[in-house]
C-alpha cells in the first residue's frame, strides 16, 4: 500500500507515541555494539565562537569522562591560541582536566566522538535575517559532507556529533553521503539551548515548566510543550514563540547569541551523551532526525516517548514536515 509523505511521518512518530494516561515510557531505537570505556577521546573541528566556547566547557567539565580533546581548524593561529590558553586552565587541587592537543585532519576520526562546529556563514549582528539556521544550511552542508565522506572512508565507529546549524538537516546530509556510518552514530546538538530558553521564559512568565519538554529543530519549527501531563496549547505556543525569538533579543543587545548554545546544546549535552545521561539531541527515527529527550547508554539510543495529546502530536508532525520540505 502506497503512502504519502505526511502518512509516512505519522507512521514514524507512532513508534514513539504513547497513550496519555499511562506512566511515561521510553523506547530503545537502536542497539549497536560499542566499546565499553570509562574515558573517551574527543576531536573537535572548528574554533570559531561556538567551537571555542564549547571547548572551554569540555575542558572544565570533562574531568573523568574525556581522556583527551583533539582540536583542528584551518587557521593555525586559532589552533595555537586555543592549545595554549586551554592547557593553561589548571585546577591547583586536581590536575586531571582533559588535555587539549592540536591534531591533523587525518586524525579527526581516530577518537570516540567527532564534534563538528565549523560554520561558513553567520549573519552579522544587525542584519535582517529572521531564520539564521536556514541561511546557514547550504553553506554548512557543503563543508560537513567533506568530513562525512572522510568518516565513511575511514569506517569511523564513534559518534558523529553535529553542533553547527541546522543540526537536524545536517545530520540527514551526513547520513546520505556517509554510507559506512550507521544512523545512530550521527547525532545533532541544537535542542538543549531551546529547552534552556523555554525554561528561562517559563520562569519569567510564571509558568510551571517542571514537566516541560522541547521537540524538533533549533529554529522556527521548534515545538515547546509546557507540561507532558497537562498540555496547554496556549501556554505552549506562547513559550515556543518566546524561545524562538530569544536569539533575536541577544542580537538586539548587540551580541551574537552563541554562549548558551555552545554550552547548553554543546558541551553539557555532549558530556551527558558520553555519560549515558538524559539530554536533548536530534536522533534518527526512521528516515528523520528529530530533536527529543534521549540517552545513549550501553550501545543503545533510548528515547522518551511522547504522550498522545492530539495538538502536541500534530505540532511535531508539522515540524518534521517542514524539515522534509527543505529536501524537495
Amino acid at each position: 500500500m502506497m503512502t504519502n509523505k505526511s502518512e509516512d511521518i505519522r507512521m514514524t512518530l507512532e513508534n514513539i507515541i504513547q497513550p496519555i494516561n499511562e506512566p511515561l515510557q521510553t523506547k530503545v531505537l537502536y542497539k549497536r555494539v560499542v566499546e565499553d570505556k570509562k574515558a573517551f577521546k574527543v576531536t573537535l573541528l572548528g574554533l570559531g565562537d561556538v567551537g571555542g566556547t564549547l571547548l572551554i566547557g569540555l575542558r572544565l567539565l570533562g574531568r573523568g569522562i574525556i581522556s583527551e580533546i583533539g582540536i583542528y581548524d584551518l587557521s593555525s593561529d586559532k589552533l595555537s591560541r586555543w592549545e595554549m590558553e586551554l592547557n593553561q586552565i589548571v585546577d591547583p587541587n586536581d590536575d586531571t582536566l582533559p588535555p587539549v592537543r592540536i591534531i591533523g585532519q587525518e586524525e579527526l576520526f581516530d577518537g570516540d566522538m567527532f564534534i563538528f562546529t565549523a560554520s561558513k556563514f553567520v549573519p552579522q549582528v544587525g542584519s535582517d535575517v529572521k531564520d539564521v539556521r536556514m541561511v546557514q544550511f547550504e553553506s554548512n552542508r557543503q563543508i560537513i559532507e567533506i568530513y562525512a565522506k572522510q568518516a565513511s572512508e575511514q569506517e569511523y565507529k564513534g559518534i558523529f556529533a553535529v553542533v553547527s546549524d541546522p543540526v537536524d538537516l545536517l545530520c540527514s546530509a551526513v547520513n546520505r553521503v556517509a554510507s559506512n556510518l550507521s544512523k545512530d552514530q550521527i547525532r545533532g546538538y541544537g535542542l538543549g539551548v531551546m529547552y534552556g530558553r523555554a525554561k528561562y521564559y517559563a520562569d519569567k512568565e510564571g509558568i510551571d515548566f517542571t514537566k516541560g519538554r522541547a521537540y524538533g529543530p533549533h529554529g522556527k519549527a521548534l515545538v515547546i510543550a509546557n507540561d507532558l501531563e497537562s498540555y496547554d496549547s496556549e501556554k505552549s505556543q506562547a513559550l515556543t514563540t518566546l524561545t524562538i525569538e530569544a536569539n533575536l533579543k541577544v542580537r538586539d543587545a548587540g551580541f551574537k547569541p552563541y554562549v548558551a548554545p555552545a554550552l547548553s546544546s554543546g558541551a553539557l549535552s555532549l558530556l551527558h551523551t558520553l555519560r549515558g545521561q538524559w539530554h536533548y539531541s536530534a536522533v534518527a527515527i526512521d528516515d528523520y532526525y528529530l530533536g527529543v529527550r534521549n540517552r545513549y547508554i550501553n550501545g543503545k539510543t533510548e528515547v522518551e516517548c511522547i504522550p498522545a495529546h492530539v495538538n502536541l502530536v500534530k505540532r511535531i508532525e508539522n515540524s518534521v514536515e517542514e524539515m522534509r520540505m527543505v529536501w524537495r
